[in-house]
């Protein structure tokens, strides 16, 4: 065996096992199981030109050197990324932790209970120092999340404001230019208006539906925003504050203004800079609002026996659900930095928080007197970490450069210099001294910190925050590490067994592709620094976007979007321009087939689009003459069409390139949905069937770890045409050269996790690449015959064959009184979190196994789900008391003194030999969905209020 081959490393089947596994499926070579599952017509004719593939070793050293290339000044840039301190105990047992990143979205609330109960925490940090009564459990980035709180505040308008069609929403100039350029691209479409200006001259006009502040403001100053909010609801104006976390440890929850939104990123909570991400932003709201809120919502309920259980509450506002009435499309959050900004505030606690808000203030007052003394002027009369000076900006900048000091330039006559938790009194006299050489007077060394403060009485906080025992408990590290490892217990991750998600490809995330994440010249990169002093960035998001732009045949990518469905409406959004440019902005109708994801219909109506959907055949497959007909009705107005390839019912359709002529024929631009490329790199791919954008999801095929629901990466790659209008950032210039606005707040999105994929590639190389497709599609075709006589397959290509997933159907089972989420729940028992359930067809099962995993645990999932065939046998709609309705079983259950159940605790627990070996117990029985929607908590309230809830 070459131990130097990375490709070994990471495909699961060994090779004496392949020739067992063609002989199941019934093909004598791995080439003709891919030529009866791709058709021939859409085959690359040759491999791709991507360089040969380093080893594992190779490629640190690579990795390595490409970090050196990176200049980590001390960077006071500000504007919304500040440096934090990552403590070592959240970086060794979460970040670099398997058990954390390897997760999946905790659908399955039974074996997510530890996430599920991190994320919790996080909700109830953001509630309390916000002041609001709701939070969600993560969005992408602080731009983001202030675009859903405009869309929210759009959505919810009064009756008479609808009526009247008010469309003005009125942002302050001291919001954060990324925010203010994402806006930009999400309120044209929507059809707002956006108004910038001065709020302490707005007019509080009825025109208005809502205002947007920023606290502190871009350059600093913190402004009491008390009179402003109150005259907002005096109009029907409803207000979105976004909000520096860390400042509100000192400063007014906005919450306690009476504002309707607060959002912003927790990234100053020990999460890297990275270069711009990924980071976890959060949105806090009124209760009112909680069927309106975007993105996930934990909530506390309870299970079978009554006991306090967690889980995803109020999923029925989720957008695959709603599809084109989803009033967002947010799919991936920020979950594993949602974890870590929460445990964070665990481990420092509120006295913690206090010390270190406390420590970044008073560095900021010692700098501003020091600072005046030497004869500038220091702007902002009310600031918490950063100071605006007057002074002669080139001159400062020539000094500050060449003592790799980074600082913030708005204008010639100003300097903003924002701290940070990392700033210590030697930084401090560093920056004096920068100044003091400028302005040719004597330097006054500092020795301690100033302990006065500027924030008035009426800008103080005076509420008490996190108050719950989880965040006085845990502040040594040995209490924090055993704390981590209770909740990573409690969750089912890859490095348990293989989660066989369909659509979702939780494929191996190499340890080679992770260690990267923990170089400091990696992570402590500011997105906005001179472009020089990223080169080492610049170069592996480079050369990523050119090995993204071979795998799928196009002219060009954009790695800024940092999620699957942010991709999407990126690719939308591009479409929109292209087609504007040529002067046809009246084409604006979208075709979706019925089977698409559900992002996608909401995407589009988010890029201003009307949904027109079109039929699906008994097979799966699109509908042509359906197609046909609503393509020639709406030729003159088409924009797009929105296809998964091979489609979401794991089919390769051999009359996509018909499909794609008939679009184009018709004035319309393809969109082809990237969630299935693990099917495609290396054999075919998009601009070879026809399409003119796609997105791509790191996050699946490209080993970006899932985390629990984030991070994602969803990079855009388009054809020739399309390039002029990639995305651009309002502060580093990047995109086409008629770039659309904004699509995530930083120039390069997600930019430390992109090192992943960047690895992944670069490791496997052309080869590698298509052997991993390749046998991702043998994996899911040994799954579907060893499954046959068993279970029913609903869609198969034109030869028989899977593309690298697949739907069992369970529908069948009603007759025994068994559902698919009964056989999802019995899954757990056998040591298995469950594929896809009831998505894309109700009542079934979407299995993808990916090429990571071996033969050995492909049988042992294909032996769980035989056994469970058998179990749905021996049940019947006359006696629930069944070992798959009372599934998952817990240790409480089995340890009980009483089992008044018909059958054994074996058959409860350790239904197969393999089990006992490696048992996974669940920790709560099935949980209460309506009971938790009933009685919404979420946060983590002490278990009496939860009782009498």
């Amino acid at each position: 065996m070459r131990t130097d081959s990375f490709a070994l490393r990471h495909i699961g089947p060994k090779e004496s096992d392949i020739q067992e596994m063609l002989a199941t499926v019934g093909v004598d070579s791995l080439d003709q199981l891919i030529y009866e599952t791709i058709p021939d017509e859409i085959r690359l004719k040759s491999p791709l030109n991507l360089p040969s593939a380093l080893s594992e070793n190779e490629f640190a050293e690579h990795i390595g050197k490409l970090a050196a290339k990176n200049k980590v000044f001390k960077t006071y840039i500000g504007l919304g990324y500040h440096q934090a301190i990552l403590p070592a105990v959240i970086q060794r047992n979460i970040l670099e932790n398997p058990g954390w990143y390897t997760a999946y979205t905790p659908y399955q609330a039974e074996i997510a209970q530890g996430r599920l109960e991190a994320l919790l925490n996080f909700q109830t940090m953001v509630s309390d120092l916000t002041g609001m009564e709701l939070a969600n459990a993560s969005l992408l980035d602080e731009s983001t999340s202030a675009a859903e709180a405009m869309a929210l505040l759009f959505a919810i308008r009064e009756k008479d404001q609808k009526k009247n069609e008010v469309v003005k929403y009125f942002i302050s100039e001291e919001v954060l230019p990324q925010t203010i350029s994402l806006l930009q691209t999400r309120a044209t479409p929507l059809g707002i208006e956006l108004v910038i200006g001065d709020h302490t001259t707005f007019d509080f006009s009825e025109e208005y539906f809502g205002a947007m502040l920023q606290y502190p403001g871009k350059s600093g100053e913190v402004f009491n925003y008390g009179e402003f909010v109150a005259n907002c609801k005096k109009a029907q104006i409803k207000t979105v504050v976004a909000a520096d976390i860390l400042s509100l440890v000192k400063l007014q929850a906005p919450g306690e203004l009476g504002v309707d939104v607060v959002v912003g990123t927790t990234q100053r909570f020990g999460i890297p800079l990275g270069y711009g991400g990924p980071h976890a932003a959060y949105f806090a709201t009124r209760e009112e609002y909680k069927r309106s809120i975007p993105g996930r919502i934990i909530g506390v309920t309870k299970d079978t026996n009554g006991n306090r259980a967690l889980r995803m509450a109020l999923q029925t506002r989720e957008q695959h659900i709603k599809r084109d009435k989803a009033t967002s499309n947010i799919c991936t959050a920020q979950v594993l930095l949602a974890v870590m900004a929460g445990m964070y505030a665990v481990y420092h606690g509120p006295k913690g928080l206090e010390y270190i808000a406390n420590t970044v203030h008073n560095s900021a007052v010692t700098l501003s007197h020091q600072l005046e003394s030497l004869g500038y002027q220091q702007l902002n009369k009310t600031y918490f970490d950063t100071i605006s000076i007057k002074a002669d900006a080139a001159k400062i900048q020539q000094l500050a450069d060449s003592k790799e000091i980074n600082f913030y330039y708005p204008d010639a006559e100003t300097v903003v210099i924002a701290l940070n938790e990392t700033t210590t009194v030697a930084d401090l006299n560093a920056i004096i001294s920068i100044f003091a050489e400028v302005s040719k007077k004597e330097v006054s060394v500092i020795s301690e910190l100033r302990c006065d403060t500027t924030i008035t009485t009426d800008l103080s906080r005076k509420t008490d925050f996190l108050t719950n025992e989880v965040f006085n408990s845990y502040h040594s590290e040995t209490e924090l590490m055993r704390y981590i490892k209770k909740l990573e217990r409690k969750d089912l991750s890859l490095n348990h067994s293989m989660i066989a998600l369909g659509s979702c490809t939780m494929k191996l995330n190499a340890a080679s592709e992770m260690l990267p994440l923990s170089n400091p010249k990696w992570g402590n990169i500011h997105p906005f620094v001179p472009v020089e002093q990223a080169e080492g960035y610049q170069i592996v998001l480079k050369r990523l976007e050119d090995q993204l732009t071979e795998i799928t045949g196009f002219a060009g990518t954009s790695l800024q979007p940092n999620s699957g469905a942010q991709g999407e409406y990126a690719g939308l959004m591009v479409i929109r321009a292209y087609h504007e440019s040529r002067g046809d902005s009246h084409r604006n109708i979208c075709l979706i087939p019925s089977s698409a994801h559900g992002t996608n219909p909401a995407s589009a109506v988010m890029a201003g689009m009307k949904v027109v959907v079109t039929k699906a055949t008994k097979e799966g497959n699109i509908d042509l003459d359906d197609l046909r007909e609503k393509t020639l009705k709406h030729k003159d107005n088409l924009a797009a069409l929105m296809v998964t390839y091979p489609s979401t019912h794991g089919v390769f359709e051999s009359s996509i390139k018909e499909i794609t002529k008939l679009i184009h024929d018709n004035g319309g631009q393809v969109y082809m949905d990237g969630a299935n490329m693990n099917a495609q790199v290396g054999l075919t791919n998009p601009g070879n069937i026809g399409a003119d954008v796609c997105h791509l999801n790191l996050h699946k095929t490209f080993a970006i770890p899932h985390g629990g629901g984030g991070p994602g990466v969803g990079p855009i790659c388009v054809a020739k045409q399309l390039l002029p209008f990639l995305p651009g950032n309002p502060v580093i210039k990047t995109g086409g050269e008629q770039a659309i606005t904004a699509i995530s707040s930083a120039p390069w999105g997600s930019s430390l996790v992109c090192l992943i994929s960047y690895g992944y590639i670069t490791m496997l190389g052309s080869k590698g690449l298509q052997q991993s497709t390749e046998y991702a599609i043998l994996n899911a075709n040994y799954i579907k015959f060893r499954l046959k006589e068993h279970y029913q397959t609903l869609y198969s290509g034109e030869r028989g064959r899977a593309a690298h997933e697949m739907i069992i159907d369970c529908r069948p089972f009603k007759t025994n009184g068994i559902e698919v989420v009964d056989i999802a729940k019995r899954l757990m028992d056998y040591g298995f979190h469950a594929p896809t359930v009831s998505f894309p067809v109700a009542g079934t099962l979407m299995i993808e196994p990916t090429e990571s995993e071996s033969k050995a645990e492909l049988d042992r999932f294909c032996d769980a789900l035989i056994s469970i065939r058998k179990e749905i046998s021996d049940s019947s709609t006359e006696d629930e008391n069944n070992i798959l309705k009372n599934a998952p079983h817990t240790m409480a259950m089995l340890t009980s003194d009483t089992w008044e159940f018909p059958y054994t605790r074996e058959q409860a627990a350790f239904p197969l030999e393999y089990v006992a070996d490696n048992k996974f117990w669940p920790t709560v029985r099935r949980v209460d969905d309506a009971y938790g929607d009933r009685n919404l908590i979420c946060t983590c309230d002490p278990i009496e209020e939860y009782m009498e809830a």
